[in-house]
């Protein structure tokens, strides 16, 4: 956010990263970075290219100096450095920034909706021979994760869930049981929407394609975020062409599935076929 509003101010100036790099004793390259975001920020860097773009005094200025001592500061999830891969990072600070997040999930139950006893099933996926504090902490940090949804000022949140990911008993009948609850209780969020794309429908728009995530933020000069997580890595697209392909997937999935406003009837059919099993 930071960096893109130091562009729109240069922008607005006429003046040109060599020019503003320049002023603070930096390359064109660095300006750059500071405003993809890709370099951390010297609060007396930022105060220095603001009075060079005009703003040497304001609201603005101090709103701006605010999000520089910010982005500097280490996010929550810092904490859990050692158990988080280095790829994985930058999502949640980007989740924790966006004011809406659409989903599309094949073969789990999206991350912030996962009950406690079903993230540590699926946590045991792929961790099983880790130390129990290890396993702990990971589920800890998913819970912690799902408080985005419930603070003051929440995103909107859409996910698009495969019928196959509520119907397998991931931990176990009993869990899977609770866990179909929890999103019944979910979807009565007023931002919170879960739709179900039903076996009936048989192919649809993602056509063997995987799971993915688009985040989007409030700011108007950051671009929508897609996230595409592999087994040992993640693809972070911005391009406008990626995103919109995304996009429209997305928008198809979601006149695809079965309405929101059916949802709750769905789930309950899945918990009376789990309680009958």
């Amino acid at each position: 956010m930071l960096g893109a509003n130091l562009r729109r101010l240069r922008e607005a100036r006429g003046i040109t990263r060599e020019d503003a790099g320049w002023q603070i004793r930096a390359s064109e390259s660095k300006i750059s970075r500071m405003e993809l975001g890709r370099v951390g920020f010297k609060e007396r860097d930022v105060a220095d290219l603001l009075t060079y773009y005009g703003l040497a005094k304001g609201e603005e200025r101090e709103r701006l100096l605010v999000l520089a001592r910010d982005a500097n500061a280490p996010g929550w999830w810092h904490r859990y450095g050692d158990i988080l891969p280095a790829w994985f990072q930058p999502y949640i600070g980007l989740e924790s920034a966006a004011s809406l997040i659409r989903c599309y999930e094949i073969q789990f139950i999206p991350g912030l909706l996962q009950t406690r006893d079903y993230a540590r099933a699926v946590v045991m996926l792929g961790h099983g021979r880790a130390p129990e504090d290890e396993i702990k902490r990971r589920v800890e940090l998913r819970m912690e994760r799902q408080q985005v949804l419930t603070r003051p000022d929440p995103p909107q949140f859409w996910a698009v869930v495969d019928e196959g990911a509520l119907r397998r008993p991931v931990g176990g009948r009993e869990v899977m049981r609770r866990q179909i609850q929890a999103l019944i209780e979910a979807t009565q969020l007023p931002n919170v929407r879960v739709q179900v794309v039903p076996f009936h429908i048989g192919g649809h728009a993602v056509h063997g394609g995987g799971a993915f995530s688009i985040l989007r933020f409030a700011e108007p000069d950051l671009p929508d975020v897609v996230y595409v997580e592999e087994l040992t890595s993640a693809l972070y697209l911005d391009k406008r062409d990626d995103v919109d392909q995304y996009a429209l997937v997305m928008e198809t999935l979601c006149i695809e599935a079965a309405q929101p406003d059916e949802t709750p009837e769905i789930l309950h059919r899945i918990a009376a076929d789990l309680d009958a099993a």
